[in-house]
């Protein structure tokens, strides 16, 4: 069974090629837009739902991997800044803040899926102007949700973090995803996929 990685993260591509499976990444093109009255955590589990089913309606042969992820603050959902300017006023607001990372997954072979929901703790540490101008003309995560490139510089920005699968809080929970795997009897350790 090949397998698909529903996305064109080249974080979670890079993430996904921990594991040594050979893979394929497709965009899955979806409309991102909550629905009215959504739940942060819910939008992130109904996208990465939709990115593996629509691709896997397209390749039936495949076991797809669809995953998002959502951040909020005290409730309200805090997104990819897109430039310089919002991503100095989200980390402005984020600093010395407490953050819900919420890393959704799913598996599905276009028949069964498996989902999970991975909770990353993210508390920042108390940040000055001068800090968030040199780290965003350093690292430039402007698609990055809560500017927070957690995997290289952005880990200067917190104090703590705290979850159950440390690849979570880049976008791919390989814990959780290497679990759904074996459910469909792949194992990430001894699997050889074509």
């Amino acid at each position: 069974m090949r397998l698909i990685l529903a996305s064109s993260s080249p974080y979670r591509q890079e993430l996904l090629a921990r594991l040594g499976l050979p893979f394929t990444a497709i965009s899955p093109d979806i409309d991102e837009t909550p629905l009215p009255g959504e739940r942060p955590t819910d939008l992130a589990l109904r996208l990465s739902i939709a990115k593996a089913q629509k691709v896997a309606v397209l390749h039936p042969d495949a076991l797809v991997i669809g995953s998002d992820q959502v951040a909020t603050l005290s409730g309200a959902p805090i997104g990819k800044p897109g430039n310089f300017e919002r991503a100095r006023e989200q980390l402005l607001q984020l600093s010395g803040q407490l953050v819900e990372f919420h890393s959704a997954l799913c598996l599905t072979d276009g028949q069964r899926l498996e989902t999970a929901d991975i909770v990353t703790l993210c508390r920042f540490r108390v940040l000055d102007s001068a800090e968030i101008d040199a780290y965003l003309h350093r690292e430039q995560p402007f698609d990055t949700t809560g500017s927070a490139k957690a995997e290289g510089l952005g880990i200067a920005l917190m104090d703590s973090i705290q979850t159950d699968d440390p690849t979570a809080i880049i976008g791919l929970p390989l814990i959780a995803l290497c679990r759904m795997l074996r459910s469909f009897d792949i194992n990430p350790l001894t699997a050889t996929l074509p």
